[in-house]
């Protein structure tokens, strides 16, 4: 015998609810114009779970996901948010969070840490392990020297008049966008139908700060001919389909740096890459 039940409703006649789906969004104050579920990660060393910020200057940081005791952590590792920034310092508060690069298993700690750091340290070693048991990360293998035979494996971009340092060879700059699926976009920012930029030899004159640094020549992947549209949407690391669409949020940062002639030295090229890379052309 089946127990008479009201449509919509359990069989002891309460009400059957669901609820209802958020969508992620974007507040329009938010700095950063980054979703919070595009901030999580995993580090591509020891494969924990990392919480990705920017900071002030637009660079991204790596963050243990957890707040610890600001007692147990050195002054010099101290962050705090703000507004989805995040700051090298204490807000004054018992909590704080710290740089994952402290803690990663897999990295010489950059300071010496204290007894409940070096516990943290260890649970992460021995989740490591795990995930590498079951088979959901693989330790990463040495990488040869140049991971594009095109061109320089963090080439300098000249675009909207400043030059940029990129992370990865221009074929795998990714677009940030995210899809109608909630993944992300998978399609290249060096789309062979949009127009491409040029390699060049360009001479880089810097003054940093007060330090006047002499003028050297090297290659340059030049965007600067390009229409403004076209410039800013390398910048903001967006396709064609998705530099035009309003709303769509990112699901990671751009990966841009602002050029150091100090700290990016070592990735200073003075040879056209040759063959030429995909959509561009030598000059």
């Amino acid at each position: 015998m089946r127990p008479n039940s009201t449509p919509g409703c359990h069989w002891d006649g309460s009400p059957r609810t669901a609820p209802a789906r958020r969508p992620l969004r974007v507040a329009a104050t938010s700095p950063s114009r980054l979703l919070r579920a595009g901030q999580c990660g995993r580090c591509p060393r020891c494969g924990n779970r990392i919480d990705l910020y920017p900071r002030a200057d637009g660079r991204p940081i790596a963050l243990h996901p957890a707040e610890l005791a600001t007692a147990h952590v050195p002054a010099s590792c101290h962050w705090h948010l703000s507004s989805g920034i995040a700051h090298p310092h204490s807000d004054g508060s018992a909590w704080c969070r710290i740089p994952h690069a402290v803690l990663c298993p897999q990295r010489t700690p950059l300071c010496r840490i204290c007894p409940p750091l070096k516990s943290v340290r260890r649970q992460l070693a021995v989740r490591t392990r795990r995930l590498i048991d079951t088979g959901v990360f693989t330790t990463p293998t040495a990488a040869p020297t140049s991971t594009a035979p095109d061109g320089p494996d963090c080439p300098l971009v000249r675009m909207l008049l400043g030059h940029y340092l990129a992370d990865s060879p221009l074929e795998a700059i990714r677009c940030v966008a995210q899809t109608s699926h909630r993944t992300r976009c998978p399609r290249p920012v060096l789309a062979p139908d949009a127009p491409p930029g040029s390699w060049r030899l360009l001479p880089i004159g810097h003054r940093r700060g007060q330090l006047a640094l002499p003028e050297q020549t090297t290659t340059v992947y030049d965007l600067s001919q390009l229409p403004h549209a076209e410039q800013r949407r390398w910048r903001i690391q967006r396709c064609p389909a998705h530099a035009t669409t309003h709303g769509a949020a990112g699901l990671a940062l751009a990966g841009w740096q602002i050029f150091d002639p100090l700290l990016h030295a070592k990735h200073l090229r003075t040879g056209l890459p040759y063959p030429p890379a995909h959509g561009s052309k030598e000059m």
